[in-house]
């Protein structure tokens, strides 16, 4: 699924990169660039550069940063294909029908029917809720004191008694049993034949971060199982990666996310004024949660149910947000369950203290360990202590480790000399001791760390590069394409290599060539490296010259490991590129 390249650059190139963002981002120009405060994190100064002679934004403060595309993608949460029409369409340019494989086109053809049945099953749904039929769900909903505003604006609706309605009216609308059951909405059994999934429910749109309706839960009116009822995974619906109320949640601006349990909470929540709250959908929060919060947010205030199950789930959460690199907290509602009954009873300025009086993840869990020790016994004062050292060592970075330690010894009235001893010593011991809960580290996980290392030196060099045409012109004297490792990045290299040979670099436009969004966001990365900042020409030169040798190091190393013993000509070329690597040890790079 394509269009090509030439008319990608057409439409990049008729939408104007500083006039784009100035419709989301206030900016002010400074030199040759233009600055304004981040989309993507919150900042009070501003950090985020647009350059009018790139074609490019850069956020010195996250390391955001790419081409007109890739700011679609990241602030409309675009497809690609979706961004080209969008600037198509601002540009006046007709696109012409795509060019697609088979498989390609069934697949966009069928996740675009059950997005238009979604939509109608949603239309369906409201109008239920507002007839007599639905007068039981409507009353619901108001005894949960919500607003008719807020009900339309969530498009709240009702699944009426007769368990094959909503099949039946897909059906005169023309979709095909088998479309209605691959969009989850029906299901199929010998003794009730076809029938609705959703039926006798207060019904809840699932919506992505586009407003378009991807699935449903139901509340069950009664006394029926299970209670809520979520639709099954379709080619528009993946649960672990898709959260409830981010539609909204994302334009709060707010530096922070409040996660819920439950759909009544994110509502509550958002007609009290939090509009910041969202859930995950009838599952526990994943690393797919994680990675779509971070897009957003780098704080999230975990606004669990207070009862046991919630309490565990909270737990469960504040490392998965923490290795996704968000700062977690926990919210107590004690002691009432949950958002919705807090309120309800105590208002919002109480809950808004609340979130004030929020504990740090990985305090709180350290107050729900307590609970399994005897701290009344000397014994059991010193297994816990144990337990909280193993746990210390689950922060690899030495300063934040070092800042918790000293956290907990306060906390807990103890030495922080001793407890750090605690720590090193359970580090010496870790080969003996129980697993930490984050993964032991492997054998090879050294010879990761290297690889990541080297990664990262490669996307500094392609940095660089596009900086200034003469460092390029420099670089490329040691450096070609084929020394960086990773298929992408050599692929844009070997791009970059070709334009610089017809002349000026456009990394705007090399940014076109990946159009699947995965691939198009690590390109963009790859020219937005943040390197760390160096204050003396000497310095830079310094790194510079380093980074150089790292990469061509690494590359000979890379290609002997996987030449083929017979490769007598392979052989003699990296015996060649390892006596050109003692001369680049004396390679004198000079930054202007």
């Amino acid at each position: 699924m394509y269009y090509s390249e030439e008319l990608i650059e057409e439409v990049r190139s008729r939408n104007d990169i500083v006039d784009v963002i100035s419709g989301y981002v206030r900016l002010q120009k400074k030199g040759s660039s233009y600055f304004g405060l981040c989309p993507f994190h919150n900042e009070k100064s501003p950090s985020f550069s647009v350059s009018r002679q790139k074609q490019m934004y850069y956020c010195f403060g996250c390391g955001a940063g790419g081409n007109v595309f890739t700011f679609l993608m990241e602030y409309e949460n675009f497809s690609f294909v979706e961004a080209v029409k969008f600037l198509a369409d601002r540009a006046g340019i007709e696109l012409p029908e795509m060019e697609y494989s088979k498989e390609a086109k069934e697949k966009a053809d069928l996740k675009s029917t059950i997005l238009e049945m979604n939509k109608l099953a949603a239309k369906y749904f409201y109008v239920q809720l507002k007839s007599e039929r639905g007068s039981q769900a409507y009353s619901y909903l108001k005894n949960r004191e919500l607003s008719d505003e807020t009900i339309t604006a969530f498009g709240l609706g009702f699944s009426n008694k007769y368990s094959d309605d909503l099949y039946k009216y897909l059906r005169e609308k023309g979709y095909s049993e088998d479309l209605i059951r691959q969009a989850g909405l029906i299901n199929t059994d010998e003794r009730q034949g076809v029938y609705d999934k959703f039926w006798n429910r207060v019904m809840f749109p699932i919506m992505d971060v586009n407003n378009r309706v991807i699935g449903f839960g139901g509340r069950v009116m009664g006394d029926g199982k299970p209670k809520y009822l979520n639709s099954p995974e379709t080619v528009v619906f993946d649960k672990s990666r898709n959260l409830y109320g981010l539609n909204r949640a994302r334009t709060s601006r707010k530096p922070y996310f409040l996660l819920c349990e439950g759909y009544m909470d994110v509502i509550s929540l958002h007609q009290s004024g939090f509009t910041n709250a969202v859930a995950s959908l009838g599952t526990a929060l994943t690393a797919g949660h994680a990675a779509l919060i971070k897009r957003y947010v780098q704080e999230v205030y975990l606004t669990y149910d207070s009862d046991e199950a919630g309490t565990r789930a909270a737990l469960r959460a504040v490392p998965i947000l923490r290795e996704a690199g968000i700062s977690a907290k926990v919210v107590r509602m004690d002691p009432y369950k949950d958002p919705d009954e807090f309120i309800k009873n105590l208002g919002a300025e109480e809950y808004e203290k609340r979130i004030h009086a929020a504990r740090n993840g990985f305090m709180f869990s350290l107050e729900m360990l307590e609970k399994e020790y005897d701290m009344n016994s000397p014994e059991g004062k010193t297994d816990f202590f144990r337990e909280v050292s193993r746990r210390l060592l689950e922060f690899e970075d030495e300063l934040e480790r070092n800042n918790y330690i000293e956290a907990v010894a306060t906390a807990y009235r103890v030495s922080r000399e001793s407890l750090e001893k605690m720590v090193a010593k359970m580090a010496v011991n870790a080969g003996m001791a129980r697993p930490v809960a984050r993964p032991k580290r492997a054998e090879g996980s050294e010879k990761k760390q290297k690889e990541d290392g080297i990664l990262t030196s490669q996307k500094a060099l392609l940095t660089w590069m596009i900086d200034d045409d003469r460092l390029f012109d420099q670089i490329s004297q040691y450096i070609s394409p084929g020394d960086f490792t990773e298929s992408l990045y050599r692929t844009v290299a070997e791009l970059l290599y070709e334009q610089r040979k017809q002349g000026a670099l456009n990394p705007a436009k090399i940014l076109n060539h990946f159009t699947e969004e995965e691939d198009h966001r690590e390109a963009a990365s790859l020219f937005n490296t943040r390197i760390k900042e160096l204050r003396t020409k000497e310095e830079r030169e310094q790194a510079l010259q380093e980074t150089i040798l790292r990469v061509k190091s690494y590359s000979i190393e890379h290609q002997t490991m996987n030449l083929d013993p017979t490769d007598m000509r392979g052989l003699q070329h990296l015996m060649e590129e390892k006596r050109k690597l003692e001369n680049l040890k004396n390679l004198n790079i000079t930054i202007q």
